[in-house]
């Protein structure tokens, strides 16, 4: 199905097929006409299925015909978790928009205000924001929602997790109470259901649409999936050796922990590989100069903590390596999601060590498959790793 049969208007549909899409995704599919309708929605869907374009198409088509917008005020309000998700998301809003009269912002924190406040005072269409930054905008009576017509809580789970579901209260209060509501999340947990039922107007809830796309599917299948074991002091001795063997183009590469990140950096280098970190403890105009450095190919290695787990799209990016697995099991698959996008083929590496044991059987299981184990020459284990049963019965008693 073509894109101008969902509804959308010739420069919408010019500005997509510019961008070299030519087709709508399951979700963009189901979601834009449900949009354009002005119902409620709720979709679940994984990473890497277009659903910033379910969304932002919709919305963008909305407004091509709205009147003049009054200062310091916003037609549509998009909340996401990350600073790197926010500038990803206005990111598309631009690119999608781009023959259309409308403007748009990320509004983030760790820069100055004073550029944020000072382009919303002409008014903004779609203004993209993390909760925080955005309450401290109201606060200072930078920006007014009394003529906002829909809120996009995008990454619903992702801000579940990382606590925010109280500031996205302190935000619901301030919106008109006639909105247009839409939820998207990559996993449907109980905490994001009931996220849902605050977010959405209880009087109309029964008629918000409710949208799942492949919840089953665990990762994308475009994604080649395999691990090597590895004793916990050999990591970074193996992870240079793979890189080197086998003349890795580019790599994402995953830890746990900030200070984690910054040691792998001086490890690689020492080996004479050249690589950089983005994590929380870094401002915010370094980690966008280090991720726009990676996106061009001219830093080949990125070393990154959870916060570039999501809202991280660096286009045709080769593979995903898991220096560290993550906990819960649900963020292994975002991590690899980072690759494989849009249909495109990918690699994820994992480095297990024993005391990984734990989380890979959590992932094994979520991905209701055992990953692929290679061994590689000159890293012989003294930890052995078991293999995980996925159909294992416990024997019952008698």
């Amino acid at each position: 199905m073509p894109f101008a049969k969902l509804g959308l208007s010739s420069p919408l549909v010019q500005a997509i097929t510019e961008l070299g899409y030519t087709t709508p995704t399951p979700i963009q599919e189901q979601a834009i006409p449900v949009i354009l309708s002005g119902k409620d929605l709720v979709a679940t869907a994984q990473t890497g299925t277009g659903k910033t374009g379910a969304f932002v198409l919709p919305l963008l088509e909305r407004f091509s015909t709205a009147g003049e917008l009054r200062g310091k005020r916003i037609r549509a309000l998009i909340l996401v978790p990350t600073r790197e998700l926010a500038v990803q998301v206005e990111a598309s809003v631009a690119q999608y928009a781009k023959h259309l009269n409308l403007t748009s912002m990320a509004a983030y924190g760790g820069v100055d205000t004073a550029p944020q406040k000072e382009r919303l005072i002409e008014g903004i269409d779609i203004l993209v924001a993390t909760p925080g930054r955005l309450l401290d905008l109201a606060h200072q009576r930078a920006v007014h929602f009394d003529e906002l017509e829909a809120m996009v809580l995008d990454e619903a789970d992702r801000m579940v997790d990382m606590g925010f579901v109280d500031d996205i209260h302190k935000i619901l209060v301030r919106l008109p109470e006639k909105r247009q509501n839409l939820l998207f999340t990559a996993t449907m947990t109980n905490e994001v259901r009931a996220l849902a039922f605050d977010f959405s107007d209880s009087k109309k809830a029964e008629l918000a649409a409710d949208i799942s796309i492949s919840p089953n599917v665990r990762a994308a299948a475009s994604i080649k999936q395999w691990l090597i074991t590895v004793d916990k002091d050999t990591k970074s001795a193996l992870l240079s050796h793979l890189i080197n063997e086998n003349e890795w183009d580019q790599a994402l590469i995953f830890v746990e922990k900030k200070h984690s990140a910054a040691k792998l950096v001086a490890q690689l280098e020492k080996r004479g590989i050249t690589a950089d970190s983005i994590h929380g403890g870094r401002s915010q105009a370094m980690r966008e100069q280090v991720l726009s450095q990676f996106k061009s190919g001219e830093l080949k290695y990125l070393v990154a903590t959870g916060v570039a787990a999501r809202g991280l799209d660096i286009g045709e990016l080769s593979r995903v390596v898991n220096y560290d697995l993550p906990f819960p099991a649900e963020e292994y698959i975002h991590r690899i999601g980072r690759t494989g996008r849009a249909g495109a083929t990918g690699e994820a590496i994992s480095l297990v060590d024993i005391s990984d044991f734990k989380n890979l059987c959590a992932i094994e299981k979520r991905l209701n498959s055992i990953i692929e184990r290679k061994e590689i020459e000159g890293f012989p284990v003294q930890k052995a790793v078991p293999v995980s049963h996925l159909n294992h019965v416990k024997k019952s008693k008698r």
